[in-house]
């Protein structure tokens, strides 16, 4: 690969180009050729996801289409961004238990105890072991450098929240997909301005991008035949990448006094990450609001996730997953045009423009019952 990397250099072609370019081709095109070969199979052997109260769907569909996705990053990844093995060397191990527990609970449906097990050893691994953590607050409550105990601790748990917070938005059609390719777009991009230190990054989020896409394609297929769900596996997996890829994305502004990277300080950095991120975080902290004011177990299932308030408003998946994607992006915009106001007050609009999204519909509903 080095030889390649000079002798494209020779020519006079950047390879960081090349990589993206190829990277994005390939990891569509694993994606797209390996989705029909795991629905046959699914099929085959009847590892079918059923219908059941809480189900958007009416039938059963396969649910294995993580595997793809993970089969597609790891193999482009290892490639064109092999750089990310080197400096975090227990990357792929998470990756690897990752996709072993999705699958696991995809098919036989694992006990939560287990799957929360598997996360904490799996941010454990990437925290401690790769030491990609969130070491700065940048002054939200007042709070700066963390103790390296505490920062830990808090990036374990941030992990294990998104990863779950993931899971939980992919209750529709193309809406933990399409938020994914988003999100690693709008990271990729920052990773591209902030400097080519960070340009594995960009190829990261870019061989995301081309995964996803892929699997969006059959996922919003509407033949029997093509339709596919990512499942537990998929949607751990992309919730665990947009969190190493968002503390990483903090990571960048602090200064860690190594002198051939030139560092740029955005104060807001931690509310930029958020907002990225705002779905899950608020999707997931509404649900549980709801669940403890009526007096019910915060783990407990129902059905007061925001897509399932846009479907009973008779929206149908495709309509709803862009709406939702549409009005949390308006947020990262916002976000972003105020990113050099006070970090507590930015965070403070981003957190109340993201509720406000979570219960607009809530709104319309009520609205709609009263005309009646």
């Amino acid at each position: 690969m080095k030889n390649f990397e000079l002798f494209l250099s020779d020519v006079g072609i950047s390879i960081f180009y090349v990589k993206i370019g190829l990277g994005f081709l390939f990891s569509f095109l694993i994606t797209f050729f390996s989705v029909p070969t795991i629905i046959k199979i699914s099929r085959r052997k009847n590892l079918m996801d059923e219908p059941g109260v809480r189900s958007s769907h009416l039938r059963k569909i396969p649910n294995l289409g993580g595997i793809a996705i993970f089969y597609s990053i790891g193999i482009c990844t290892s490639i064109f961004a092999y750089e990310l093995f080197d400096l975090y060397k227990f990357l792929f191990a998470s990756l690897l238990i990752l996709l072993y527990v999705g699958v696991m609970d995809d098919i036989v449906v694992m006990r939560a105890y287990k799957k929360l097990v598997a996360q904490i050893v799996v941010s454990a691994l990437i925290v401690i072991g790769s030491d990609i953590r969130i070491r700065n607050l940048f002054g939200i409550f007042g709070i700066y450098e963390l103790e390296y105990v505490l920062s830990v601790l808090f990036s374990i748990v941030t992990f294990i929240i998104l990863i779950n917070a993931f899971n939980l938005i992919d209750g529709i059609d193309g809406l933990a997909g399409g938020y994914s390719v988003i999100c690693s777009a709008l990271f990729g991009i920052s990773y591209y301005r902030l400097g080519e230190y960070n340009y594995p990054l960009v190829v990261l989020s870019v061989v995301i991008i081309g995964a996803v896409l892929a699997f969006l394609y059959y996922n919003l297929s509407n033949y029997r035949t093509n339709k596919i769900f990512m499942g537990d596996t998929g949607s751990m997996l992309l919730g665990f990448l947009l969190a190493f890829t968002g503390i990483c994305f903090i990571d960048i502004f602090i200064d860690k006094k190594l002198p051939d990277i030139p560092r740029y300080h955005l104060q807001s950095a931690p509310a930029i990450a958020v907002a990225i991120l705002i779905l899950p975080i608020v999707d997931t902290l509404n649900v549980i609001i709801v669940r403890l004011w009526n007096k019910k177990s915060p783990f407990e299932a129902d059905k007061n996730h925001i897509h399932h308030k846009l479907l009973k408003l008779n929206i149908t998946h495709r309509r709803s997953g862009i709406y939702i994607i549409m009005y949390y992006l308006f947020i990262v915009m916002v976000a972003y045009y105020l990113r050099h106001i006070d970090v507590n007050l930015l965070l403070l609009v981003i957190v109340i423009l993201g509720f406000a999204g979570a219960y607009f519909p809530d709104f319309i509903y009520y609205t709609r019952n009263n005309k009646k």
